[in-house]
């Protein structure tokens, strides 16, 4: 599974993207679930954020949701931290 993230606003404006794929990882079921959820609760258009808030841009093995601070859901909010602390 290939799970990217793409965080765009806050007080910087800087843009950050990282990608993890889980192929012959032994935590890949975790990352699994944990992908699935986000997704599910994703939008299909980039919502209204907060002034200075994150936006993201979360794709899963090609499909693509949204999200925005400060509505992330427990499982998205988890996904975003993973890839974007140990993706590349």
């Amino acid at each position: 599974m290939r799970i990217q993230v793409r965080r765009t606003g806050g007080f910087a404006g800087i843009e950050r993207q990282a990608e993890v794929n889980t192929s012959g990882r032994p935590d890949a079921g975790e990352w699994h679930v944990l992908a699935e959820r986000a997704v599910a609760a994703g939008q299909g258009r980039p919502p209204m954020g907060v002034p200075d808030g994150f936006r993201y841009e979360i794709t899963v093995d090609g499909r693509t949701v949204y999200a925005a601070d400060p509505r992330l859901t427990p499982e998205q909010r988890t996904l975003i931290s993973k890839v974007l602390r140990e993706g590349a």
